[in-house]
């Protein structure tokens, strides 16, 4: 089937021309018209679906294309933007709303580049810099700044747009932001190679402490005794993140990782350098973040046992065979046991993210309890079950008369069991 003409001028925009001449793959292509309006993208076959302004969708490709538009601030948040798209908006203009310059250029159909911000020269520098005065105009991209330098670890900020960040977050833009905009851009910048880069960035321009105040509240607190001294707790938290990000742990881990010590910032003073409690501090504070950002239940979870459980894991190698098996069974690791691999990743990054040379140190407590794991798991908790309602415990349940009795000792069999076979797996004394 011949593709149908695309009304006006057809341009490349925005990610993909950048990634292309970075030498990164171009996964997707965002398309700019100019000329056209929308009932001639219409009556060409292109289906519409924008809300906000006017984008179409190629009825072949499924490729996005949206008219040239330009905004004008009307509001306060991301949302407050009246929008202006006719045949009359020219490709300069609409690449002069874009956030950064290596984000506002384009390529025709004969693959020259259209840059009339300096795009390409601040590629070529490693420089993130906006394009123009009505970047401050739009909170979430405050956001997406800080979501690029993880993207690209190597580029500096500009000072001029880290000021104009700065003078965004104290004239209030960034408590505009929803939760649903913070999340979004937060999940897609903690899967990035560099994801620390994200929260520096963040603090850098003092908008951490207003859409995630109890991570930027780490910064200063001392970490544990035996921990490198020069490493406070925020940037644990942040070798912790990197150690994730360097294993390709998947987006719930690198989030359990950036929450599992949020309890150490609420360590009373004269405590310090222990923390003392921070688990179950840290599991209160864990729950209110993702409640208020809405963060998607399998990360929320995940985030809530390591915070909870992070240090008895560490702790593990002394565990006896009953303790091994309770620490299990709070992780809810026999009944989710890939889950319990994804609380391990969390931990074992967690070891990794004290400095010194902590990184070089084996961290035993993974294959151990992956074990004791797979030894329980073993365990025929339904041949146990009928064992023992034909013996003596059974009957003795019976007796009582309820059955609660003989669903106490079904447990308590079916416990010991798997005590016997960790303590075999784990070549420990009975």
């Amino acid at each position: 089937m011949t593709p149908p003409p695309v009304p006006g001028r057809a341009y490349i925009v925005g990610g993909a021309v950048r990634d292309a001449l970075l030498g990164r793959p171009v996964h997707d292509r965002d398309w700019v018209v100019v000329g056209a309006t929308a009932q001639q993208m219409i009556e060409a076959g292109f289906r519409p679906v924008g809300r906000d302004f006017p984008v179409f969708l190629h009825p072949l490709s499924g490729a996005e294309y949206a008219l040239a538009r330009t905004e004008r601030k009307t509001g306060a948040g991301y949302r407050g933007f009246a929008v202006h798209a006719d045949p009359d908006v020219t490709l300069e203009q609409d690449l002069q709303r874009r956030d950064l310059t290596i984000n506002a250029m384009a390529q025709d159909e004969q693959g020259r580049i259209i840059d009339p911000w300096g795009g390409r020269r601040d590629l070529e520098q490693g420089l993130l810099r906006h394009v123009g005065p009505a970047f401050a105009e739009d909170p979430v991209r405050i956001l997406r700044v800080a979501r690029f330098a993880a993207r690209l670890p190597r580029f500096r900020l500009h000072p001029d747009t880290l000021r104009l960040m700065r003078d965004m977050v104290a004239a209030g833009e960034a408590d505009a932001l929803v939760p649903e905009r913070v999340w979004q851009e937060m999940a897609r910048g903690l899967m990035e190679d560099a994801p620390r880069r994200m929260f520096e960035v963040l603090r850098d321009c003092a908008a951490l402490a207003r859409v995630l105040p109890e991570l930027d509240a780490l910064w200063g607190v001392p970490q544990r005794a035996d921990a490198h001294p020069e490493i406070d707790c925020g940037e644990h938290q942040m070798l912790v993140l990197q150690a994730a990000a360097a294993a390709g742990a998947p987006l719930a881990v690198r989030w359990a990782c950036l929450m599992h010590d949020l309890g150490k910032a609420l360590t009373p003073a004269q405590v310090l350098p222990r923390h003392i409690g921070h688990e179950a501090r840290g599991v209160r504070l864990a729950a209110a973040v993702a409640g208020r950002l809405r963060v998607p239940s399998e990360c929320a979870e995940l985030a809530a046992v390591v915070c909870a459980e992070h240090g008895n894991v560490h702790r593990s190698l002394e565990f006896g065979a009953a303790a091994t098996l309770r620490l299990l069974q709070r992780c809810d690791a026999l009944r989710r046991p890939r889950r319990f691999e994804l609380v391990l990743q969390a931990c074992r990054a967690d070891h990794l993210g004290r400095g010194g040379d902590w990184p070089a140190r084996p961290y035993p407590q993974e294959p151990r309890l992956l074990a004791a794991q797979a030894a329980a798991l073993e365990v025929d908790a339904g041949a146990v079950a009928r064992q023992t309602l034909q013996g003596g415990a059974g009957a003795q349940g019976r007796a009582q008369g309820q059955a609660q009795g003989q669903a106490q000792a079904i447990a308590l069999a079916v416990a010991r069991a798997r005590e016997q076979a960790i303590e075999r797996a784990l070549d420990l004394p009975s």
